[in-house]
């Protein structure tokens, strides 16, 4: 790591894409903090036209800063998609200045915005990393973490009502077969006593003629009356 004046607010620390540059001192609101500087290219000039790494700048049409020299500090400064500083540039000049667009604390990363081309061109292809897209990430998981859990827990919701509704199924059918059996049971036990009925009432029907047959007296001859003797007896006479 380059080493850095005490007196510089900042230093060159671990960051999570790899090295970045941390405040050590707290930075106001509009300080300027760092220089971006390096080699000017022009790309009127093939050679210079030519090169191409992630440390270029580019001032206007025709003139870029090559920061990829060791001694520009602002090189380890990382993209942010919400910063805490921002670049100002000045064409004229052909300098850059890193300046605080928000108050910064001492162990904040110093960070800013590198544009749109910048971003197209290599932090889209393997993702941002800054803390807003981080946060993003965090959030679009833990969205689909719970919208998982939701799925998970209305699926076992369905099954439960799905089991419930078999069980109460199956017990219907249970205590309807339990009602038949009952039934046809008790079919059978009504037939046997209404058989039984019937076999003692003929009996007792039989019976009943048999005995009112047998008391029933014969038909006696008539008794002559004495009047109806003695007339006969007296035709006899004559």
């Amino acid at each position: 790591m380059p080493v850095i004046s005490p007196k510089k607010p900042y230093r060159v620390g671990r960051s999570r894409t790899g090295l970045g540059l941390f405040a050590t001192q707290p930075i106001k609101k509009g300080t300027k903090i760092i220089r971006y500087f390096g080699p000017l290219l022009d790309s009127r000039k093939k050679k210079d036209d030519a090169i191409e790494n992630k440390y270029l700048f580019e001032l206007n049409n025709r003139w870029t800063i090559d920061g990829s020299v060791r001694k520009n500090i602002a090189r380890y400064i990382n993209h942010a998609c919400k910063p805490n500083a921002e670049s100002d540039v000045k064409p004229r000049k052909r300098k850059v200045f890193i300046r605080a667009i928000k108050n910064i604390s001492p162990g904040d990363e110093i960070n800013y915005d590198y544009g749109t081309d910048y971003f197209k061109a290599y932090l889209k292809p393997i993702g941002c990393k800054c803390d807003a897209c981080e946060k993003k990430r965090k959030k679009k998981r833990a969205e689909a973490r719970a919208e998982r859990l939701r799925l998970k827990a209305k699926a076992e919701r369905k099954a439960l009502r799905k089991a419930e509704k078999q069980a109460a199924k199956a017990q219907k059918e249970k205590l309807n077969g339990r009602a038949a059996g009952a039934k046809t049971n008790g079919a059978r036990a009504n037939g046997r006593h209404f058989n039984g009925i019937l076999s003692n009432g003929h009996g007792r029907a039989r019976a009943t003629a048999t005995t009112s047959a047998a008391a029933r007296p014969k038909a006696s001859t008539k008794l002559r009356t004495p009047a109806t003797a003695l007339g006969r007896e007296q035709q006899a006479s004559a």
